[in-house]
């Protein structure tokens, strides 16, 4: 057989095979690129300038995450890591648990349990692990990361999957790439700095991860 059949042969057939690959697979398998739907659907999430609004320690619109001038009237730290998330997956066109129908006190621990009671009409799937998560955010899916503390009195953290392409290996030691706002407000970093606030949250494994469709 001719050597450059051979050889054009072979390329087809490593082609199927990374075609039949899910998104993990294909991720293992070294094929980490980020799609250019994701690109594209992601830069209207940065387009919300999350290191300049929902500014910890004053009271914001969760929409627009510019102080309302409204007076804080609770105790805490007052971070806004679940109104940028409902304003996020908002201005992709997706649904989150947002106000009015829950306050923006507790509201992460809030969206947490909707996602895994009540948000199945809504078209939200719980992933396995943050390689899936990461996969996903890089085929252009609205991911979520979320805690939920377990002291009903304190709140939780949730944040934005966004693409990246580290590698597994990097992902297993810190996480997939995050964007959130907390009390430091971050376009990217990762899990394991996002949310050291909740230390054991990663370390235990968690933090659960949800994925939407953008239409």
């Amino acid at each position: 057989m001719n050597k450059f059949i051979l050889l054009g042969s072979l390329s087809l057939l490593l082609n199927i095979c990374f075609l039949s690959l899910t998104p993990v697979e294909t991720f293992a398998a070294g094929k980490s690129e980020i799609s250019a739907v994701a690109q594209q659907r992601f830069a209207v999430i940065d387009g919300l300038d999350v290191q300049n609004h929902w500014s910890a320690g004053i009271h914001v619109n969760w929409e627009t995450g510019d102080p309302d001038g409204k007076p804080v009237s609770s105790e805490g730290k007052h971070t806004h890591c679940s109104a940028f998330a409902a304003a996020a997956a908002k201005s992709v066109g997706v649904y989150l648990l947002r106000p009015p129908e829950h306050g923006q006190i507790m509201l992460a621990n809030a969206q947490q349990e909707w996602l895994l009671d009540d948000s199945k009409g809504h078209g939200w799937k719980k992933l396995a692990n943050g390689i899936e998560a990461q996969a996903a955010a890089n085929q252009g899916q609205l991911v979520l990361a979320s805690y939920e503390n377990p002291n009903e009195d304190k709140p939780g953290h949730i944040a934005i999957v966004r693409p990246s392409d580290k590698p597994v290996s990097l992902i297993e030691t810190e996480g997939p790439q995050i964007t959130q706002a907390g009390l430091e407000n971050y376009q990217s970093t990762s899990i394991l700095v996002g949310f050291a606030g909740h230390p054991k949250a990663f370390a235990e494994n968690q933090i659960l991860y949800f994925t939407h469709d953008v239409p």
